[in-house]
């Protein structure tokens, strides 16, 4: 019998398309039960997607500091949010929720 060979699954290889990237970020924010470090790393997936060296220069942040902002392993400020956000051409929009 011959062995499987797998490889670890990044979503960042998969998200190629601002739709995709939305799409992607509004399920995690979806998903997060308000877990702040969870959606930090969704925006992490995007950012490396996008190209982090590009997004460091849009954001004014360098490129360390992105990652561990963006690990899902911290809190980022939302400061940080907001500009990486931007950087990567995402709007954050608010709607009542649906009961």
């Amino acid at each position: 019998m011959s062995k499987t060979k797998t490889t670890k699954y990044d979503i960042a290889e998969h998200l190629r398309t601002p739709e995709e990237m939305a799409a992607y970020l509004e399920a995690c924010l979806e998903e997060s039960q308000g877990d702040g470090a969870f959606v930090a790393k969704a925006l992490g997936d995007i950012a490396r997607a996008k190209g982090m060296t590009q997004i460091a220069r849009d954001t004014g942040l360098s490129r360390e500091s992105l990652y561990k902002a963006l690990s899902g392993d911290r809190m980022p400020s939302f400061d940080t949010i907001l500009k990486v956000v931007q950087a990567l051409g995402l709007e954050l929009r608010a709607a009542p929720i649906q009961t």
